[in-house]
């Protein structure tokens, strides 16, 4: 499983990174997870607001930051 965070290191992005990392830890799945920092390719999926959780090249959220519980849910 590949997650991303879209954001450019607002407080909300890093937030919602250590929300996904800590979603994947209570799952037990094996995920890489990866934050995307570089403009052209936050745009490149579409997302004009951030931070955005992508999941294997799907766009889950944007513009929220996400709770462990509800990231836990989406890649459950």
């Amino acid at each position: 499983m590949k997650i991303e965070i879209l954001g450019t290191g607002c407080s909300k992005c890093v937030a919602l990174f250590n929300n996904a990392k800590e979603a994947v830890g209570k799952t037990g799945k094996f995920a890489q997870i990866e934050k995307v920092e570089d403009l052209q390719k936050i745009m490149a999926y579409g997302v004009m607001s951030t931070p955005a959780l992508v999941v294997n090249g799907e766009v889950k959220s944007v513009g929220k930051l996400l709770s462990v519980e509800e990231i836990v849910k989406l890649i459950g």
